[in-house]
């Protein structure tokens, strides 16, 4: 178990609470999030407690959960009292009330102390953690070095910005035998930005090669984000993953949130995430939440 780092008392140049973050009771910083966050957490509690007996066959070969925009693991709904796990502890609850705790997380992020905070808060619920303090193409390799591959793996990629979803980091971690991965692909971040994104490269890191197949100066803004999206879930595809199961999350004026993507190799992880990705009970995920 490697550590996180230095508590936020001992942080030279710690970040003080601001629009983003606020004290939490326990010490540590607790995020401000919207109320879809807790949409996407009923899906990780659901798809992790399912899959349990899945887990249970590769517990003595480490089953692991790796998140490498973690937060710190605590959040409040912004303009209520309601406080919530962030996504590594509702995965690491789940499991372990059902009875098949993940071995081992992984929780990185580019601030120190979210990360101390999200791995300080792992081992306050009796779970092991190791956190890496730097950006996630620099952490993986990290990651990848110190994990048994034959061991079962859920990756949490949920960075704010597209440009954080490097094609790099789903490259890497698809080295990996059996893993699945749940990933979050901004659709308001490049709804805002496509013209500067498209200028600068941002597209070219998230998606590559995307230039050579979507015809973008023939199409409109809105033709251009879903066809370069489709050319996203094909490079996903290449990589040995049967096509990912994606759920455009949308605010509560019809405004295009997120796709939250899950991808596996597993046919029984694909209908395990089927069974479970609903969890509104409704036929479309038309999340009734303004923006935070």
């Amino acid at each position: 178990m490697g550590a996180a780092g230095p508590g936020i008392s001992d942080l030279e140049g710690a970040t003080v609470p601001d629009e983003k973050y606020e004290m939490d009771p326990d010490g540590y910083l607790r995020e401000l999030v919207g109320p879809w966050a807790e949409e996407k957490h009923e899906r990780i509690k659901k798809y992790v407690d399912t899959y349990r007996h899945v887990r249970a066959k590769f517990a003595r070969n480490t089953t692991t959960y790796i998140d490498l925009f973690c937060g710190p693991g605590r959040g409040r709904i912004r303009d209520t009292k309601k406080v919530i796990d962030g996504s590594p502890l509702v995965a690491f609850r789940s499991a372990q009330k059902g009875g098949q705790p993940f071995t081992h997380l992984h929780l990185g992020d580019m601030r120190a102390d979210l990360v101390d905070a999200a791995c300080a808060r792992v081992r306050a619920a009796n779970g092991h953690a190791t956190g890496y303090a730097r950006p996630a193409l620099d952490a993986v390799d990290a990651v990848l070095r110190g994990l048994n591959r034959q061991g079962l793996h859920f990756v949490v990629l949920d960075p704010y910005k597209l440009e954080s979803l490097s094609f790099q980091l789903i490259q890497k971690f698809a080295v990996l035998k059996r893993v699945d991965m749940l990933l979050h692909v901004s659709a308001m971040d490049l709804t805002r930005n496509l013209d500067k994104y498209i200028e600068d490269g941002t597209i070219d890191v998230f998606a590559p090669g995307w230039r050579d197949v979507v015809d973008f100066k023939n199409l409109n803004q809105e033709k251009t984000r879903a066809a370069i999206f489709a050319y996203w879930c094909s490079l996903v595809e290449k990589l040995g993953f049967q096509s990912p199961k994606s759920d455009l999350v949308k605010g509560s004026g019809n405004q295009r949130l997120y796709w939250l993507a899950f991808i596996s190799r597993e046919p029984i992880a694909n209908k395990f995430w089927n069974s479970i990705r609903n969890v509104s009970g409704q036929s479309g995920f038309d999340f009734m939440a303004g923006e935070g």
